[in-house]
């Protein structure tokens, strides 16, 4: 495997694609039936029961991700559920309770904790107290890169140097090379410590996802570092060539993931904002078609109050738009300026 956080400079490496050509594109769903952060079939009824007091459906949904090692969906599902337990936490304490030692409860107390932290002035003090917690949900399972995940979040937060979050990455990517969350905490963190280095963004995601197998998330960390450059509105300019090399990659991606269910729908909704950014509106119908009624906060939050509000008037757009002349760089005007600080 490519050492991809060597952390940083040696990562020059150039990408080849292939523009991929768009799929036929069908009727979108009535702007009524859009959904915003829908459940998928299994996390659905382990939030209904939360909603009710009851925790044994999350306690089974994320051991059952744990034993079969399903940890893009484990990493999913545990953020949901810390979410939905910063505003209704009694069944989180239930579990942890009757089960003070249980990985799954450790894992989700840990991404709540980092969750409550976030938003404080004193982040970095506040993180640093809940770092015992974060330590027992990664010793709790020793195969689990969930909550190295985590921890590598916690690590951004609390302004860590580069030498120990790279002994955290490390750890994380023993126990799962390609785990997309560990990527992206990297990038996010790089992001932050080279503020305005989009090109050594790029390197790191572009070399994460050559060295990653064709289905594995991990492909769409390019358009990641995309969306941070568009967004960013600082730092040099990114080759146009490089955007779309990015994009082609995500498209190639979306193609392999299941069309019209909800957890490919964030990988789609954040494509679809990039290839809006980049004129290639034909690419980016045939993304929302894929992803069908699914409408996800990020990337839509990050530059509006409404995300579904956007959703919908960006996709209003695409539907209406005729078709695209030959693609343009977005100008350095255009790059939306700095994103809203919801980078969590």
């Amino acid at each position: 495997m490519v050492d991809t956080m060597a952390l940083l400079p040696p990562f020059i490496r150039p990408t080849r694609m292939t523009r991929t050509v768009p799929l036929p594109v069908a009727g979108l769903p009535a702007d009524d039936e859009v959904l915003l952060d829908a459940p998928d079939e299994r996390l659905g009824p382990a939030l209904v029961a939360a909603a009710q007091g009851r925790y044994g459906p999350a306690a089974a949904l994320l051991a059952a991700t744990r034993e079969r090692a399903e940890w893009e969906h484990r990493d999913r599902y545990a953020q949901r559920l810390a979410a939905f337990a910063r505003s209704r936490a009694e069944w989180l304490d239930a579990w942890r309770a009757a089960a003070p030692h249980d990985p799954d409860a450790l894992l989700v107390a840990a991404q709540l904790a980092v969750d409550r932290a976030w938003p404080s002035p004193g982040r970095a003090e506040l993180l640093r107290e809940v770092s015992p917690l974060i330590t027992a949900a990664a010793r709790a399972d020793g195969r689990d890169p969930v909550p190295w995940r985590v921890a590598l979040d916690h690590a951004r937060g609390s302004h860590a140097g580069h030498t120990y979050f790279g002994e955290l990455w490390e750890a994380a990517v023993r126990r799962a090379p390609h785990h997309h969350g560990c990527h992206v905490a990297a990038l996010r963190y790089l992001a932050a410590s080279w503020h305005g280095s989009h090109r050594e963004c790029f390197d790191f995601a572009d070399l994460a996802a050559q060295d990653a197998p064709a289905d594995s998330l991990v492909q769409a960390l390019p358009v990641r570092a995309a969306f941070s450059y568009l967004t960013d509105g600082c730092g040099p300019e990114v080759p146009r060539e490089r955007l779309d090399a990015a994009a082609d990659r995500a498209v190639e991606l979306s193609v392999r993931l299941p069309a019209a269910t909800p957890w490919p729908a964030e990988i789609r909704n954040l494509l679809a904002y990039v290839l809006i950014r980049l004129d290639r509106r034909e690419d980016a119908r045939v993304q929302l078609r894929l992803t069908g009624p699914y409408a996800t906060s990020f990337p839509w939050d990050r530059v509006s109050d409404d995300p579904l509000g956007l959703f919908l008037r960006l996709r209003a757009d695409v539907r209406a738009a005729p078709l695209a002349g030959p693609p343009r760089h977005p100008r350095k005007s255009e790059r939306g300026g700095r994103a809203h600080p919801r980078d969590h």
